[in-house]
């Protein structure tokens, strides 16, 4: 009935985490281009750990 006392699944965590990190790797792709790479780094390796749970 009400959606906001459900609790997020970890996997649903995890691609928020990612969306965050994608989103702010193209907002710094503009200003500091090394930070932009190091954030979608970061967006792969939460996207690994995301292929890694939905394998199980």
């Amino acid at each position: 009935m009400f959606g906001f006392f459900k609790k997020k699944t970890p996997l649903e965590k995890l691609y928020e985490k990612h969306e965050k990190l994608v989103a702010e790797a193209y907002a710094l792709s503009t200003s500091n281009r090394t930070a932009s790479d190091a954030k979608q780094a970061e967006a792969g390796e939460v996207m690994k750990e995301i292929e890694a749970l939905e394998a199980k």
